[in-house]
């Protein structure tokens, strides 16, 4: 319990009718969860107004409303608050009741189209590691120390994220490590968190269907530096055009990346192979066991982030030459008798399954085909569909595209759209499978000795969702299962 007088500092209400002496049980932004004690906060969002549910949380005990709008019936012993901007006030007022747990933790935030799951997560296993108490949280789970906490968005709301945020405070973390997406960054649900240091790794085309426009996704991920304090650090991937842009209006302390340009961090790479990669950075040669040159900039960029929180160049490097992908990004298996390869990737987006298909192409001989198997989501960004499978078709020997999430949308109706991207002189060599795991199955059936299988879009994934149901489903298990099957 806390009270409200507490956990209204620093907030500038418009007017507040009733009490502020009274003492909070919990902060809830789902009214179907309000109990006795509790502050509902009435945001207003796309498709409900919280305002709606006042009543009822009345009903269901609460002691406080937060909102934009005080209804014109008041219930006594009941306290408005009412202010400018009820989502970004949720946030502020949970750092306040968990005692603003980001301010005792070096907490660094990760932001960009690709490789924030990679980065956030081998920061977390290299600190770990080194023997740190940490925290991690990311699209595919959360973690304080080595204790595993279930993940259903790549950023929590703000209540739930200050909650985990203080639960590492209690089991003495010193570091956290978080993804930051666009939508956490433009609802809010990073408000008030102190943040020792923020990296950007890139942007291309993705999350169109939240933000309109590429301008305005740019935009989001930009307003995550504008609000470092000038005690953080300011880190980005100046190889990427946009890059600059991040650091405009920031007062934090500013660095760069690089591979292709200069920069305060620099990688060169001598060699990318299935066996690992090899950097050179300050003339010190360093073998990873991580593959392709976008791996070579996730490393990069954990490496630069070491650095600003003070981990001295040799140690760092040391410990990056250990580390191992995230599940699900370039996560490669190969069958043990046709030594096919099979590499399931999260790659979602066009710039990402470009990525990984270049990366194919720069490592193999030439003689081994490249089966793509590559679907999109419904309910998302239909735009990047016809790119995702024109860059299929133009880097793949053979393509197969077929259903991924496909939620509220036909799948068959997704497929028509990817099938507008490939051209004229690929269509023999794209084939469409509406059933993800029939696909599978086909691809490494087409597959000779050496070949490549490619499975895009889904990675770490468990589940496939069809009309609002979640449906068990892993590409890497169906893979080793097919593979499996090779063998009898």
């Amino acid at each position: 319990m806390k009270k409200l007088t507490e956990i209204l500092n620093n907030i500038q209400p418009i007017l507040i009718v009733g009490s502020i002496d009274i003492s909070i049980n919990a902060l809830q932004l789902d009214s179907r969860k309000v109990m006795n004690s509790d502050v509902f906060f009435a945001i207003k969002g796309v498709s409900v107004d919280g305002h709606n549910f006042i009543s009822k949380v009345i009903d269901q005990g609460a002691s406080a409303i937060v909102c934009e709008e005080i209804p014109t019936e008041k219930i006594t012993n009941v306290t408005y608050i009412q202010v400018k901007d009820a989502r970004q006030t949720s946030a502020l007022m949970a750092c306040n009741f968990y005692d603003n747990p980001s301010q005792k933790l070096k907490l660094v935030g990760v932001t960009g189209t690709n490789g924030k799951t990679t980065v956030a997560t081998l920061l977390y296993e290299l600190y770990k590691n080194k023997g740190e108490n940490v925290g991690l949280i990311s699209t595919i789970e959360n973690k304080i120390n080595d204790e595993i906490i279930p993940s259903t968005h790549t950023t929590p709301n703000p209540v739930e994220l200050n909650a985990l945020l203080k639960q590492m405070v209690d089991a003495n973390c010193n570091y956290a490590f978080m993804e930051v997406s666009s939508h956490a960054i433009d609802q809010d649900r990073i408000a008030g968190l102190k943040f020792k240091g923020a990296a950007f790794t890139n942007i291309s085309h993705d999350h169109l269907d939240y933000h309109k426009t590429f301008q305005e996704y740019i935009y989001a991920k930009k307003k995550f530096f504008d609000n470092l304090s000038s005690d953080a650090f300011a880190l980005t991937n100046v190889d990427d055009k946009r890059g600059d842009v991040m650091l405009q209006n920031t007062i934090a302390k500013k660095y760069t990346y690089a591979i292709k340009t200069l920069a305060d961090f620099r990688f060169k790479i001598l060699e990318n192979a299935f066996s690992g990669l090899v950097i050179q950075t300050d003339n010190i040669d360093v073998h990873t066991q991580m593959i392709g040159r976008f791996n070579a900039y996730n490393l990069l960029t954990i490496y630069a982030i070491c650095v600003l929180l003070e981990m001295d160049k040799q140690e760092a490097l040391a410990a990056i030459s250990i580390l191992k992908g995230a599940e699900g990004r370039f996560d490669y298996q190969i069958s043990p008798i046709q030594k096919i390869i099979g590499i399931v990737d999260y790659s979602h987006t066009p710039d990402a399954l470009k990525n990984v298909l270049d990366t194919i192409n720069e490592i193999r001989t030439g003689n081994e085909n490249v089966i793509t198997v590559v679907g999109c989501g419904g309910n998302r960004d239909a735009a990047k569909r016809p790119d995702m499978a024109h860059i299929a078709s133009e880097l793949s020997t053979k393509v197969i595209l077929t259903s991924d999430n496909p939620r509220d949308e036909n799948p068959d109706d997704i497929l028509k759209q990817m099938q507008a991207g490939v051209p004229a002189h690929n269509y023999n060599k794209v084939m469409t499978i509406t059933d993800r795991k029939e696909a599978i199955k086909v691809a490494v059936n087409l597959a000779q000795a050496k070949d490549i299988i490619l499975l895009a879009g889904k990675g770490h994934e468990k589940y496939q969702e069809i009309k609002g149901v979640k449906f068990p489903f892993d590409d890497k298990a169906i893979l080793q299962h097919t593979f499996n099957d090779l063998t009898k």
